[in-house]
Order: structure tokens, then C-alpha cells, then sequence
């Protein structure tokens, strides 16, 4: 018996990247995790978190959280969806605006999720191929008339972020919402988060996993107006933020001043990496992220070989086979010593 819906039992599922057993024997460098470790911050508001609290439910809306992200963005509160990770976020957008007859578009290469809560809604795919040098497809991606366009802002597994005046053009030509994945904006140089103040249609998706060192927490949000919090409310998990998390996400939000350190050396290193990935003969696309996409010399055949050897070693980042990335690793930006080690095991390979 099948015990699943046909478009269920149909599909594949979103694969993660590899997530070693014990990830201090390895040089950890393929989803895109920050580096350094959470801010102190965070490790004080765990110590001191009353854990009789854990006998009851969390606050349904996270308000500590919201409050605090709202702080920080200078946004009312209302205007905050917090949810456990911004992917729980595109589950509910998923859930409140697809299904059979409404479009999803998005450019491809991307966040392959976007496709699963598609193909999970029962949604018509449109999926527009990026133009050279990894650039947006606006005007494509408007006749699309998706009742939801998905960017990320900056892309991955790319790394490249739309200029400011094509998600303008995006918002105000698109049919249905717009929404932009900002998870790796603290390294990039723009936010649209004044977008989603102008235009009724944008949602921002922002994420605590890369710049706050929390991937392990499971805590993201989502800022748009009442109008479209209220909507996707109507899809949200009734407890989906744990008392927890929203404390400890707190503090990591009211520590600006260490995030900000992290992420400069961050980008400090990314910088290096370039050039020494460069250096011995890899083409990197301009990043704004906390990764690089590097074009491996020799085509996919090698590219495969080099991700396979650097797996060998211990030394894990994420191989795509697919069009226009099988000849391309890409590779989350570690500490100055495992970017090094990266370095040298990619050189000493025939």
C-alpha cells in the first residue's frame, strides 16, 4: 500500500550537507557554519536560564526574541515571525501560498529547498536559469507571475548578490510575494530589509545560523508587514521557537559588537582565500557570503576527484553535480589555520 500522496512519493528530498559523527576530526568546511565559536553572551544566557521554565510551554510568539530582532533592525515587533531556522519560515510561506494552479519561481542555481516546499505544495515550478556571471534573470523571473519568487540574497551556492535596483524591479513587477533570503547578509554589502518597509509584497528571511554561530539552535525570522505575518501565522507550528533558544537567540542579538568582530574576520579570510585559491590556478567567483564557489581546474571530472581526495584528508566541502557547478567546489570560509590546510592539500594533488 502506498501510504503517501503521489507528488510525495514521487519527489527526492532536500539532502543536507554532510554532517561528520564527531566534527573535531575533520576540517569542516562544506555548510556554510561560521568559524568561531557563539558570542559569550549566548554561553551566559544558557548558564542562567531557569530550567523549571522547561516543564511548560515557551511563549507561542518567542516575544523575546522578536523584541530583540526588532531592536536591532528598528522594525516594530509585529513585523517579526520568528521561527526554528528560516527554513521553518519557508515551510510557512509554502503552506499559506502554494498549491496546484499557484507558480513558484526562483533562479537556478539556488537554495534547492525552494524546489522540495514547491514540489511538497503541489506548486507549478518555474525554475529560471541565471544568466553568465551568475547574474539575475529579472525580466524572466517576472512572466513567471509566481504567486511566491524566491532570491537569496547573496545566492547559494554562488555566493553573488542582486544589485538593490533589480529586487526593486522584482517587487514591484512580480505577481505574487517576493521573498528574499538574506541568511548570509551580514557578510554581504546591502540588506533590502528597506525594500520590505516600501512594498506590501517582500518578505525578509533572516537567520541565526551563519554570522551568530548558532546552526545548532535552530532559530531564524522573518520580518514583513502585520499584513503578512498575520497570513502566515495561520501556518506557523503553535510552538515552533523553544524558551531556550529565544533566550539564548537574545543574546546573541544584543551582542552586535562580537558579531561584528566575527564577521570581519570572516571576511578577512575570505579575502585570503581568494587569492590563494587563485594562486594555484582556481577561478572564484566574486563572493558576498562566507563561502567561495571555485572553478577547479580540469573540468568535473577533477573537480569530483579533488572533493573525493579532500574527503580522504578530512577536509569536507560540498561538490554539486549538477549543470554549471560540477566543475566547481564550494567551499565555506574557515579559520586562517583550516583555509591553510584547504590550501595545501589542493596543491600537493596531480
Amino acid at each position: 500500500m502506498n501510504y503517501f500522496r503521489d507528488n510525495i512519493e514521487a519527489m527526492e528530498p532536500y539532502v543536507p550537507g554532510e554532517q561528520p559523527g564527531d566534527a573535531r576530526k575533520v576540517i569542516k568546511l562544506n555548510t556554510n557554519e561560521n568559524p568561531y565559536p557563539p558570542s559569550p553572551t549566548v554561553v551566559e544566557a544558557a548558564r542562567e536560564f531557569d530550567v523549571s521554565r522547561l516543564r511548560l510551554y515557551p511563549d507561542a510568539m518567542a516575544s523575546e526574541f522578536r523584541r530583540e530582532a526588532a531592536k536591532l533592525l528598528d522594525v516594530p515587533a509585529e513585523w517579526v515571525l520568528p521561527g526554528d531556522g528560516s527554513d521553518d519560515l519557508i515551510i510557512m510561506i509554502a503552506r499559506a501560498c502554494l498549491g496546484p494552479g499557484r507558480p513558484v519561481a526562483f533562479p537556478v542555481p539556488t537554495f534547492t529547498f525552494y524546489r522540495t516546499q514547491g514540489e511538497v505544495s503541489q506548486a507549478p515550478i518555474v525554475e529560471v536559469p541565471l544568466r553568465a556571471g551568475f547574474a539575475l534573470p529579472v525580466e524572466q523571473l517576472i512572466a513567471a507571475q509566481a504567486a511566491v519568487t524566491f532570491i537569496a540574497s547573496p545566492n547559494s551556492p554562488t555566493g553573488v548578490a542582486p544589485a538593490m535596483n533589480e529586487l526593486e524591479a522584482l517587487a514591484d513587477g512580480v505577481a505574487g510575494l517576493l521573498v528574499i533570503d538574506e541568511a548570509y547578509v551580514e557578510f554581504a554589502e546591502q540588506t533590502a530589509l528597506p525594500l520590505c518597509r516600501r512594498c506590501p509584497n517582500v518578505i525578509i528571511l533572516r537567520t541565526l545560523s551563519k554570522s551568530y554561530s548558532l546552526a545548532g539552535l535552530r532559530l531564524g525570522f522573518g520580518v514583513a508587514n502585520p499584513t503578512l505575518i498575520t497570513g502566515l501565522l495561520k501556518t506557523k507550528s503553535i510552538y515552533n521557537v523553544g524558551a531556550l533558544p529565544a533566550a539564548m537567540g537574545a543574546a546573541a542579538l544584543a551582542d552586535q559588537a562580537y558579531a561584528r568582530q566575527c564577521t570581519a574576520k570572516v571576511k578577512a579570510s575570505r579575502a585570503t582565500l581568494t587569492r590563494e585559491l587563485e594562486r594555484i590556478g582556481c577561478r572564484v567567483t566574486p563572493s558576498q557570503a562566507n563561502f567561495l564557489l571555485a572553478e577547479i581546474p580540469g573540468g568535473a571530472a577533477r573537480a569530483r576527484a579533488v572533493y573525493e581526495a579532500l574527503k580522504g584528508r578530512r577536509i569536507l566541502v560540498r561538490y554539486y553535480d549538477q549543470p554549471r557547478l560540477d566543475d566547481k567546489l564550494r567551499i565555506t570560509v574557515g579559520t586562517d589555520e583550516e583555509n591553510a590546510a584547504l590550501i595545501a592539500a589542493i596543491a600537493e594533488m596531480p
